[in-house]
């Protein structure tokens, strides 16, 4: 089996990335991010342990491409906790700059500051996952990955040297975190110029922990997804009006700080002022 695959494979109709390649360094994530939804196909996700052969197995496959963008990673983090150890994402890193990739970076964590050297070398862009910038709520979330503040300044040394980043504001869950706009203000003061987001897609096991970590919470959510919500692939959304006012609100306000903005998977592309995946960065990056 291939390491490097093409993004998307299944073709989804809800999916408007551009076409891409995708590889993941690591099997799982341990960060325990309780809406994680790769939890639900990819085994024992949360013991998070390297793919085998990655290294050889990347230097074969990398030798045969031709400048493709590359996203890493899409199911794990590429920068889990046992990364600053591992170091195997950098040790990726270097082969696919080796071989003039575009390279796109999606993360949760500032470990990926280690890296500046080698992203300054290719066309490449981060991407940093800040669901909310409530440090209780985010601790409640994602509790085992770095504080939003840690990734507010990861992202604006990353700027501050050169390399662009994209924000992911995903997911967003009604009574939770679903008008961000000292998030958004403080994303364009440090020079963020695109921003994604997505709202919280339910499956039977993110749910499950969603309920046990904020059970009030929960309760409120349970008529939007299972009396009015709808069945789309594998995940229940919320109805597809509420998921517009939600993403219409998100993107008047990055209008209002002069932000680019998309959606991930939400069927409203008619919101979108620049390619979703925030990989339109790569092309401004000056050699």
């Amino acid at each position: 089996m291939s390491l490097i695959t093409w993004f998307d494979p299944w073709r989804s109709p809800l999916c408007t990335c551009p076409p891409k390649l995708t590889f993941n360094p690591y099997t799982g994530c341990d960060h325990k991010c309780v809406y994680c939804y790769a939890s639900s196909y990819i085994p024992r996700f949360y013991e998070c342990r390297p793919k085998k052969d990655l290294l050889p197995k990347l230097e074969r496959e990398a030798s045969k491409l031709r400048g493709e963008l590359i996203s890493i990673a899409n199911s794990s983090d590429p920068y889990p906790t046992i990364e600053a150890e591992e170091g195997l994402t950098r040790r990726c890193l270097e082969i696919l700059t080796r071989y003039n990739c575009k390279i796109q970076l999606i993360t949760k964590s500032n470990i990926v500051l280690r890296d500046i050297d080698l992203l300054k070398r290719a066309p490449s862009m981060v991407a940093i996952t800040i669901t909310t910038d409530n440090e209780e709520k985010a601790k409640i979330l994602e509790p085992y990955a770095p504080s939003p503040a840690e990734r507010l300044k990861a992202a604006e040394e990353l700027i501050a040297s050169g390399v662009p980043v994209a924000i992911r504001i995903d997911p967003i869950i009604p009574y939770m975190n679903e008008n961000p706009e000292t998030l958004v203000k403080a994303l364009a003061q440090i020079g963020v110029r695109h921003i994604t987001a997505s709202t919280y897609k339910v499956k039977a096991d993110n749910w499950q922990r969603f309920s046990l970590a904020m059970p009030k919470t929960a309760e409120k959510l349970k008529p939007l997804y299972f009396e009015k919500g709808e069945k789309i692939g594998r995940y229940i959304y919320m109805p597809k009006n509420v998921r517009l006012k939600l993403m219409t609100g998100l993107a008047e306000l990055a209008k209002k700080y002069g932000v680019k903005f998309a959606t991930c998977r939400e069927g409203l592309k008619g919101l979108n002022t620049a390619t979703c995946d925030g990989s339109w960065l790569i092309k401004e990056k000056t050699p």
